[in-house]
């Protein structure tokens, strides 16, 4: 009983965090965010055996010039392009592993592309139009959690088929669809809420952040598998690290943010 209430006090507590910066300032949540990459990036470099200061420094500077100053708009596209395509590698890799070990460049690409992207595209995706939309990153946020606790309601109801049963045992395609129906219901009620967009886009993003966001949770489960380790920390009790808690929005917003700026360039 003290664990389950342990589990429910920091999950509330980082939840309510979260909101807090989101509702604040843009500053604010960039802020939280910034933090929240740093810690995540401590514990990713643990679990690859990386120890250097050079990629926080690298962190700091990608939050700058892309989030804060929000220079070169053409070099943020560019970025954004190898960080979709190191993900669709990662995504390769876990349907089909090409190798047992991660070497050292493969390590840095890793770092920088999928954790410091993830990073600054989950800090770029309440302005993708240059207007800070707090109820934009939220509705994502949401679509997450949502995903993630009927996943595991379902699957642990019902679930009879492994997802990806060396990766992740636990993880069931009832689950997985579980997940991905709710996320598109909760995604109608958001857009009655919002009307940020269009019911149909709505969905689509719930379709996106669903299937993105388990694919992140598994590809970081590979990692963890791969170090020996079943949490990336142990910041947060009951829950991990924050690394555990944020592998899904992390590798799902830079394909939300793709959709949203393409979506704004053809309307």
């Amino acid at each position: 009983m003290r664990e389950v209430f342990i589990r429910g006090l920091s999950g509330v507590l980082y939840v309510a965090f979260l909101l807090l910066a989101i509702f604040s300032l843009e500053n604010i949540y960039q802020i939280l965010i910034l933090l929240f990459g740093v810690l995540c990036l401590y514990e990713f470099l643990r679990l690859v055996k990386i120890k250097s200061i050079l990629p926080y420094l690298l962190l700091i500077a990608a939050t700058l010039v892309f989030c804060y100053f929000k220079l070169f708009k053409q070099i943020t596209l560019v970025f954004l392009s190898i960080t979709i395509m190191t993900n669709l590698y990662l995504i390769k890799n876990l349907i089909r592993p090409s190798e047992k070990y991660i070497t050292i460049a493969q390590k840095y690409i890793y770092l920088f592309f999928y954790i410091i992207g993830g990073f600054i595209f989950t800090i770029l995706l309440p302005s993708y139009q240059g207007e800070y939309t707090s109820y934009l990153v939220a509705s994502v946020f949401a679509l997450i959690w949502i995903n993630d606790t009927f996943a595991f309601i379902v699957g642990k109801s019902i679930g009879k088929h492994k997802l990806l049963e060396r990766i992740s045992p636990k993880k069931t395609v009832e689950g997985f669809l579980g997940g991905l129906v709710f996320s598109c219901i909760a995604s109608i009620f958001i857009y009655k809420f919002t009307e940020l967009l269009s019911i149909q886009l709505w969905i689509t993003v719930a379709v996106v952040t669903s299937v993105f966001g388990t694919l992140g949770d598994l590809i970081q489960s590979q990692l963890k598998r791969q170090a020996g380790v079943k949490d990336s920390g142990q910041l947060m009790p009951g829950h991990g690290g924050i690394y555990d808690r944020l592998d899904s929005i992390i590798f799902a917003s830079p394909f939300i943010y793709l959709f949203l700026i393409v979506l704004e360039h053809v309307s």
